[in-house]
């Protein structure tokens, strides 16, 4: 089914416009299936054969469900292509826990952020600009590392950010005086040493002068959150989620984080509400003379 792969994933670049890590992703979600299939065809009994796999060596659920999204979706696009029956339109997603994103509080957060108070090289210039953008913005890593040198140079003026989001959706987001300043800094002291005068048009660069990836933002995050000496695992989309909860901690309209965050269903962003109201319950709990 080669053919079908590659004409499925040409329609979700050319008619859906999905990013380029979406793509990857459906990419990347085919091909295991059909390297663990038995038979070279996609039905509902080989779906809960391949379904039984993935479970018993222990994938996660939302993994699994990630995976026969993508099968359904390819399923439903080759049947239509050919005019025949979907195999798969009875088969419903496997059904996930909701989990509360992972928020650190203020505190920790400055803790991350004070580690390259006073960068001492080009590549502590360029990591406090981008832990400073990552908390002030709440963009995603995928986002951050897209961003190009003009839209950061524009920002320092107009103190907002042009974001290019999942399905290259456009949205427009503030940025903080103290993000401004480390990337101003980053931008006549960092990026000179670093561009190596190569003409990259990425605002963030790497070592080599060239675009910085998305493994690169990660290591640099676990790095400053060793030296902070927090002793937790943080991932770029905790900034994102500390983003969304302080903003709503903070009296935030739940439709304005939506919009800030990208969203494309205020649903998504609710879930931030519960960790708010998690921690009205707990106040209350200790403070209130009654509440026990």
């Amino acid at each position: 089914m080669r053919d079908e792969v590659v004409e499925f994933l040409t329609h979700l670049s050319v008619e859906k416009g999905l990013s380029k890590n979406t793509i990857s992703a459906y990419r990347s979600d085919l091909d295991r299936y059909f390297q663990i299939a038995n038979e070279i065809k996609l039905d509902e009994e080989s779906l809960n054969e391949f379904i039984a796999h993935e479970r018993k060596i222990g994938k996660a659920e939302s993994s699994i469900a990630r995976e026969v999204v993508t099968l359904r979706n390819f399923a439903a696009f080759v049947s239509k292509e050919k005019g025949e029956v979907n195999p798969l339109n009875k088969v419903e997603t496997p059904k996930i826990s909701k989990r509360l994103p992972k928020a650190l509080d203020i505190d920790s957060i400055l803790s991350i952020l004070q580690v390259f108070e006073t960068p001492r090289n080009p590549i502590e210039i360029r990591d406090k600009a981008i832990l400073e953008l990552l908390y002030s913005t709440g963009i995603r890593i995928s986002e951050l590392t897209e961003i190009n040198v003009d839209l950061i140079r524009g920002a320092l003026d107009s103190k907002t950010l042009r974001v290019f989001g999942k399905g290259a959706k456009e949205r427009i987001v503030p940025v903080g005086t103290p993000a401004i300043n480390a990337i101003e800094n980053y931008l006549v002291s960092g990026r000179p040493v670093l561009a190596k005068k190569k003409l990259e048009s990425a605002a963030f660069l790497n070592s080599r002068g060239s675009r910085i990836s998305r493994q690169i933002v990660w290591q640099t995050i676990q790095d400053a959150t060793k030296k902070a000496g927090l002793g937790k695992k943080i991932s770029p989309h905790t900034f994102r989620h500390s983003f969304a909860t302080h903003l709503l901690d903070g009296g935030a309209d739940i439709r304005v984080v939506q919009e800030l965050l990208g969203h494309s269903s205020v649903t998504t962003t609710q879930i931030y509400t519960m960790i708010t109201i998690d921690r009205l319950r707990e106040s209350y709990q200790s403070a209130h003379p009654r509440a026990k």
